[in-house]
C-alpha cells in the first residue's frame, strides 16, 4: 500500500460530487504520529504509538495536568479513610462504552487487575492490595494492607502503560495475549474494518462521549473531539511526509524530520511548535541477561564514553537538547546530575579493559535499532560506532519498528534471536519518578526490557512509594538516583525537545508527551 493510495483510499467512499469529497475532508483529520501502528492493544503493546491509539479509544479513571497531578476523568471523585487504608472512587454519570453498554465500577476493576499484570506501578499497588472491589456499580474501592498515598499516580499513569478503562469481557483477556476486540469509552471509536496494520487506522467521534466541563490539559479536562472522522496515516519516508503536510494531504505529523523543521516553519501553510517542554530523554539500554553487559564494569565504562552532544544533534535543531548526565529527566525538579567523565583515549582504554576483565573475546554482539524512527534510527546508529571504534564485534539490525519491538521481547542470547543493545527514549512525564518510570526498575525477570537485577534500587523505589509524605519521598529519590547511576540500567544520551508540525489552520494542538488527538479545529 503506497501513500497515494492510502490517502485516497482514506476518503469517504462514494461520494462522486466534489464538493461533498472537500466537506467529508473538512470534516476528516489526517494523522501522521511517530510510528506505525501495527498492535492495538495498549496493555499488551508497550509502545508509545500504541498508547496514542489508546488514548482515542479508551479513557482513564484518572489524568494528569500539565504539573503532572492526577486529576479525576471518568471517576467523579475519590475519599480516603482516615487511615489511609481504605480507598473509594466514584464514577461520573453518563458513561458508556462505544457498543453502548454503561461503564460500571466492575468494568473498571477487571481493567485495572489486567493492567497490573503487566505495568510495574500497577504491580506494587496490587501487592500493596488485601481487596480490589466493586461494592455497587457506581464505586470502586481498594482495601489496602499499607498506606500507599501514590495510589493514583499510577491510575492516572500517561504513558507505558495507562490504566485504560475497558468492558470486562474484553479486560477478561489474560495480561500475557493481546485483546481482539477494541471497545472503549474514549472520544474516538475505532473502525476494525478499515484497519491496514502498519499503514493506516480510522476512527469515528464517540457521540455518546460526554466531556469532561474543565478545560483540555494534558491527559485531563475535556476532551472534546471537533471532526467526524480520524485517520492514522503511516508514511515511512520523512521528505514524503514534509510534502504531504505542505500539501494538505495531511494535517499533522507528529515528527517531522529535523532537518525539515526550517523548511516547516518557513511555508506560510504550516508550522511547528515544541512538541513537549519537558522533554524525551535518550537513553542506551543493556542486556543485563548475557554478557557482557550483564558486568557493571562495562555498562559504567560505556555510558563513560557517550558524548551526549553527538547523540542530541543526531536528533534534534540546536537549542532543543541538552546534556543530562542523569537516570531522570533534567527537565524535572529534584534531578541529580552527575560530573560526567572525560571522553578521551584513556577512556576508550578503560572501556577495552572492562570488556576484557569481563570475559569478552570477540563474540558477536547485537545492536537492534528501528528504520522508521527518527528520533532513535541515528542514536543507534551512533552506539554502533562506538562500540566498533572499541573493537567490539557488533552486528547491526535495523528493521521497522514493530519488528524490532518484537524483538527487544526476546530474552534469548544475542546470536538467537535476542539482542545485546537498544537505543530509545521516553518523555519525560512518563518517568517523572521511580513509581512511573519503568527503566529504572530492577526487578529481575518483572522489569523493562533489558531485565536488569538491583536490590539497592529497587528498596529505594518501594520506599518511595511507601513513603507518607513528601520529604520521605524525596530522601528515596536522592539514595535511588545514587544506587541506579552505580547500577547503570540504562545510560542517558541526552535530554531533547522534539517538535511537532501541522497545517497552520489546525488549532487547539496540546504540548503533552504524546498526541492528544482532541480539543483540535480546523480554522
Amino acid at each position: 500500500m503506497n501513500r497515494r493510495h492510502v490517502l485516497a483510499g482514506a476518503a469517504a467512499a462514494g461520494l462522486a460530487a466534489p464538493a461533498a469529497a472537500q466537506n467529508a475532508r473538512a470534516r476528516t483529520l489526517r494523522f501522521m504520529p511517530q510510528a506505525a501502528l501495527a498492535s492495538l492493544d495498549p496493555v499488551f503493546n508497550l509502545t508509545t504509538i500504541t498508547s496514542t491509539h489508546g488514548n482515542c479509544v479508551f479513557d482513564t479513571l484518572y489524568g494528569v495536568d500539565a504539573q503532572l497531578r492526577p486529576r479525576p476523568q471518568m471517576a467523579a471523585g475519590h475519599e480516603v479513610s482516615a487511615d489511609g487504608l481504605t480507598w473509594t472512587i466514584t464514577l461520573r454519570e453518563g458513561l458508556r462504552f462505544h457498543d453502548g453498554e454503561p461503564v460500571l465500577a466492575r468494568d473498571c476493576v477487571a481493567s485495572i487487575r489486567r493492567w497490573a499484570v503487566r505495568d510495574g506501578f500497577g504491580q506494587v499497588l496490587m501487592q500493596a492490595t488485601a481487596e480490589l472491589s466493586a461494592p455497587d456499580d457506581k464505586r470502586i474501592t481498594f482495601r489496602l494492607h499499607r498506606p500507599f498515598p501514590s495510589l493514583l499516580d499510577g491510575l492516572a499513569k500517561i504513558m507505558t502503560i495507562p490504566c485504560f478503562i475497558m468492558p470486562a469481557r474484553i479486560a477478561a483477556t489474560p495480561a500475557d495475549r493481546a485483546i481482539t476486540e477494541i471497545v472503549g469509552s474514549g472520544p474516538w471509536r475505532f473502525l476494525p474494518g478499515e484497519f491496514n496494520a502498519g499503514a493506516f487506522a480510522a476512527y469515528a467521534k464517540n457521540e455518546r462521549y460526554i466531556p469532561r466541563d474543565e478545560p483540555a490539559e494534558l491527559s485531563s479536562g475535556g476532551k472534546r473531539v471537533h471532526f467526524d472522522r480520524l485517520e492514522m496515516v503511516w508514511i515511512p519516508d520523512g521528505g514524503t511526509a514534509a510534502a504531504a503536510l505542505r500539501t494538505g494531504e495531511v494535517d499533522w505529523i507528529e515528527y517531522p524530520l529535523p532537518d525539515l523543521v526550517p523548511v516547516l516553519d518557513r511555508d506560510r501553510n504550516t508550522r511547528t511548535q515544541i512538541y513537549d517542554p519537558l522533554g524525551f530523554l535518550g537513553f542506551l539500554r543493556f542486556n543485563h541477561l548475557h554478557a557482557p553487559f550483564n558486568d557493571v564494569r562495562v555498562r559504567r565504562a560505556i555510558r563513560d564514553l557517550i558524548v551526549q552532544s553527538d547523540f542530541m544533534s543526531a536528533v534534534a535543531i540546536p537549542g532543543d537538547w541538552q546534556e543530562c548526565h542523569a537516570m531522570f529527566p533534567c527537565s524535572l525538579p529534584g534531578i541529580r546530575e552527575f560530573p560526567p567523565a572525560p571522553r578521551n583515549a584513556a577512556a576508550m582504554d578503560r572501556a577495552r579493559e572492562a570488556l576484557r576483565e569481563a570475559g569478552y573475546r570477540g563474540e558477536t554482539l547485537v545492536h537492534i535499532n528501528p528504520s522508521d524512527f527518527p528520533a532513535v534510527t541515528q542514536q543507534g546508529r551512533l552506539t554502533v560506532d562506538l562500540m566498533r571504534r572499541l573493537g567490539v564485534n557488533i552486528e547491526a539490525i535495523e528493521n521497522d519498528w514493530a519488528t524490532i519491538v518484537a524483538r527487544r521481547a526476546n530474552r534469548a542470547p544475542p546470536t538467537q534471536g535476542g539482542w545485546s543493545l537498544h537505543n530509545t527514549n521516553f518523555p519525560s512525564p512518563g518517568i517523572a519518578n521511580p513509581g512511573l518510570s519503568p527503566i529504572i526498575r530492577a526487578h529481575g525477570a518483572a522489569a523493562w526490557f533489558g531485565w536488569p537485577e538491583d536490590g539497592a534500587i529497587e528498596e529505594q523505589v518501594q520506599a518511595w512509594l511507601a513513603a507518607p509524605d513528601r520529604a520521605g519521598q524525596e530522601a528515596a529519590m536522592a539514595k535511588l538516583q545514587e544506587a541506579a547511576w552505580e547500577s547503570v540500567p540504562f545510560a542517558p544520551t541526552g535530554l531533547f525537545r522534539l517538535r511537532t508540525a501541522f497545517r497552520r489552520e489546525l488549532t487547539g494542538v496540546l504540548q503533552a508527551p504524546s498526541p492528544m488527538l482532541w480539543n483540535l479545529r480546523r480554522g
